[in-house]
């Protein structure tokens, strides 16, 4: 008698023998202190762990305390707040792709990978982009600025707050705003690390898009994320005569899942649970005290890597608070540290697109001096595991300093 269809092709692949997660994860979690993402609290896990109807009344509710929150979070009093079922690059390339198409010019201002990658994606709708391109450790000057928006003219001018690839700070975000809305142009920040974690005034900057992924300083899980567009942004976006090529990524589709109750695709309900979850604890912090937290325990995390005698990466004038660059010292390798760091002390941090740093994470949970002492103490010790001299006493010691108010 023939085999029936389903039972040849059932057999045609063999069934895998794998192991459970229990067998394959550490037995003790890592302590993730790299550039994201970053440990979760309790009551995002919790909510992570929830599924619920998508389109059901509760979800409506959650919804609107998450945009609720979010406003507060992007200093915005816009209507149009979004959320992303896909990572930081996601709500990007949202941006991106719902205010520029074919022909559009656009300035990149360029100092690291995540704004270059504000620029292709710019490329790959068939924008003409322009890129400033500003020197690794360094910031574009106003002036440069100024001269580049005269000689390109753009429609938008894209930027990243907190340029993670390099731990650059672009401090000068709120007058490069002001020079491009002078100009006449929309102006896209990429906030995935910043977010949350020091000043942005969306409103009071005159900026028309600003994203942030959830895994970063919301301390939420990765894969769902945020964006908030401006009155003139969605004027730009429901004005287009030319569809979006990105179907899910298309602002006006979402508009009907995040506004007005109605079905897009099936959101990622548990995510957004988390995210909701995850903006709450930020506003229950409130975002004045979450600032000082997270500057204090930088520096003091700076401090700590100085006094042991390892250099930092970027400038202090333009250093990023949320991602402290590491410079690894010579005949050592990024993947040398984080390997030995995480095999040995059970701590994760990050190596960074091919320059000589590790960095290590000061967003959202991870700035907890419980953490700090532990991530400081582990890479003390792997340095003297490679036999590189450090003064890790030294290190401690500075540490407790800047957390405790002393000098």
């Amino acid at each position: 008698m023939p085999t029936s269809s389903f039972t040849s092709a059932s057999s045609a692949v063999p069934c895998p023998v794998v192991e459970s997660l229990d067998a394959i994860l550490p037995e003790e979690p890592l302590l993730m202190m790299g550039a994201g993402p970053v440990p979760i609290p309790a009551a995002v896990a919790k909510a992570n762990a929830i599924v619920i109807n998508h389109l059901g009344g509760t979800m409506v509710k959650v919804i609107g305390q998450v945009k609720s929150m979010a406003r507060y979070v992007f200093q915005t009093n816009s209507k149009w707040v979004l959320g992303v079922a896909g990572p930081g690059s996601a709500a990007m390339e949202m941006a991106i792709s719902n205010l520029a198409w074919e022909g559009t010019r656009v300035l990149s201002i360029k100092n690291g990978f995540f704004s270059e990658r504000m620029a292709e994606m710019g490329r790959r709708v068939g924008a003409r982009v322009s890129t400033l391109d500003v020197a690794d450790r360094a910031v574009a000057s106003l002036e440069e600025i100024a001269e580049a928006i005269r000689r390109e003219r753009p429609e938008i001018v894209t930027v990243v707050q907190g340029e993670t690839s390099n731990t650059v700070w672009n401090y000068h975000l709120k007058e490069i705003a002001a020079l491009a809305k002078a100009a006449g142009a929309l102006v896209i920040v990429d906030a995935v690390c910043t977010l949350s974690t020091m000043p942005l005034e969306m409103d009071a900057w005159g900026i028309d898009a600003v994203i942030t992924g959830g895994q970063k300083g919301l301390s939420s899980i990765p894969g769902v994320s945020l964006i908030a567009f401006s009155d003139a942004a969605w004027k730009r976006v429901k004005g287009r005569t030319a569809p979006n090529a990105h179907w899910c990524l298309d602002a006006s589709l979402a508009e009907n899942f995040w506004h007005n109750a109605g079905y897009h695709y099936t959101a990622p309900v548990s995510g957004v649970l988390a995210l909701h979850e995850a903006l709450r604890l930020v506003c229950a912090e409130t975002l004045e005290k979450r600032f000082a937290r997270h500057l204090k325990c930088s520096l003091a995390l700076q401090d700590g890597v100085a006094a042991m005698g390892l250099r930092l990466y970027a400038p202090e004038a333009c250093r990023l608070n949320s991602v402290v660059g590491i410079e690894v010292p010579d005949g050592f390798s990024p993947a040398d540290v984080c390997s030995h760091i995480s095999r040995m002390h059970q701590v994760e941090i990050s190596g960074s697109f091919g320059l000589p740093i590790v960095r290590v994470g000061q967003m959202g949970e991870q700035c907890r001096e419980h953490n700090l002492f532990r991530t400081v103490h582990a890479l003390g010790r792997t340095m003297v595991d490679l036999g590189v001299r450090v003064d890790l006493p030294a290190g401690v010691a500075a540490l407790e300093r800047g957390l405790s108010g002393g000098k």
